[in-house]
């Protein structure tokens, strides 16, 4: 495999992060706790080097909707490459600010550092807190952590479940309750805020910045076991950028056509319910969504995963499938309505098989294959689909060395 520059930018930003870490271990063991001036401030980041490649050049794989170009026959290290970096100020017992940095391939084709976390915490009691500022959106279980691969067991996080996410962040506020029941704890969380973001179309970008995002969660947890059960809506505030896209194909793009794909003002609603189990050496995650559109520019969808994992000393070795299927809706809207619902359609299972192997402290190096078998009309999300010879049949085989300092 040549390495070209892309690989060689990734491999010196690896090499600092392992550098890093090193030293922020030896400081921590000499301190007795953060690393930083005192044990009020704290510096820590994580980091991926992957690498992916497919069985297809009919169509590129991607990691999430944000990307704007994807893996095919030849392996890339811009599909699951990552850097972050977080600062934590404790100021007293109740306040206290984090920033975090993130460098990822993006949808304007670059690694340009963004901020996913800038907020303030406030936590007036142990079983209460309040953010403001800028958040992560995590009302699907694990969304939290998807950018922190050495925090979850597979490669990536199931593209069938998370691929219809294009917000990430989010700019408001949320409060969080803890609540002690006997041996368990219910845990319940609201939220509020204007989503972040920029998801690639054709030559085009659609914005979802400024759309006004709405949610919360239930979780009970309960010795190995925890429960989730979640909600979330957003009202778009942008329209996809279809008539650019259209106008560059001299396409025309009717009035009727216009309002039935219609996005501006209209509301989406997000629904899942996942349940995980870890003790010992049995990991076992189950996950369900559904995701009703407020528009006929896309189709509703269902998905679900399940993955089991079971720890043999440093070794992890771990199985899962998962499916997604996006419902066609009612014909009659027209060719040009049809065919842009078209491309938002899914209907596929992926079964995937890998290993992590936890090799040394905070660091873990893994392995995987995806087998995705679908229909040929399965389009969402891949990139420069070729729909005259995609039949719907991908192996994409990952590697990943990730960390945390």
């Amino acid at each position: 495999m040549k390495m070209n520059g892309q690989w060689r930018l990734l491999a010196c930003a690896l090499a600092s992060c392992l550098a890093l870490s090193a030293h922020s271990a030896e400081k921590s063991d000499a301190a007795g706790g953060a690393v930083g001036t005192d044990k009020t401030f704290r510096i820590s980041g994580f980091a991926t080097l992957g690498a992916v490649r497919t069985t297809s050049d009919e169509v590129e794989f991607v990691r999430d909707l944000s990307q704007a170009r994807g893996a095919q026959k030849t392996w890339t290290a811009k599909t699951d490459s990552l850097l972050g970096v977080q600062a934590d100020w404790q100021i007293d017992p109740q306040w206290q600010v984090t920033v975090q940095g993130l460098s990822r391939y993006r949808y304007d084709r670059s690694f340009r550092p963004e901020i996913s976390w800038a907020f303030v915490k406030y936590q007036p009691s142990p079983n209460a807190s309040l953010r403001a500022g800028r958040l992560g959106t995590d009302f699907f279980m694990q969304a939290d952590s998807r950018w922190v691969g050495y925090s979850y067991l597979t490669v990536r996080p199931p593209g069938d479940y998370f691929w219809y996410l294009p917000f990430h962040t989010i700019d408001g506020g949320d409060v969080s309750i803890n609540q002690p029941l006997g041996e368990a704890v219910l845990r319940s969380k609201l939220f509020y805020g204007l989503a972040r973001g920029k998801v690639p179309l054709a030559a085009e970008q659609w914005s979802v910045s400024a759309s006004p995002m709405l949610g919360g969660y239930l979780e009970y947890q309960r010795g190995p076991w925890t429960a989730r059960m979640s909600y979330a809506n957003i009202r778009f505030a942008h329209d996809l950028p279809l008539a650019q896209v259209l106008a560059a194909e001299a396409v025309p793009f009717p009035p009727a056509a216009a309002r039935m794909l219609r996005l501006e003002g209209e509301r989406s609603h997000y629904y899942a319910l996942g349940m995980v189990y870890d003790q010992g050496p049995l990991q076992l995650q189950v996950m369900l969504n559904r995701i009703d559109q407020g528009t006929r520019a896309l189709e509703d969808s269902s998905a679900a995963y399940v993955l089991a994992g079971y720890r043999l000393g440093e070794w992890t070795p771990y199985v899962g499938v998962s499916r997604v299927y996006s419902r066609r809706g009612a014909g009659g809207k027209g060719p040009l309505v049809a065919a842009v619902r078209a491309d938002s359609h899914s209907d596929q299972t992926t079964q995937f098989v890998g290993a992590r192997w936890d090799f040394a402290r905070n660091l873990a190096l893994k392995a995987q294959w995806d087998r995705v078998r679908g229909q040929p009309s399965s389009l969402f999300p891949y990139r420069e689909e070729d729909r005259r010879r995609w039949d719907g049949k991908l192996d994409v085989f990952s590697l990943s060395l990730d960390l945390v300092f």
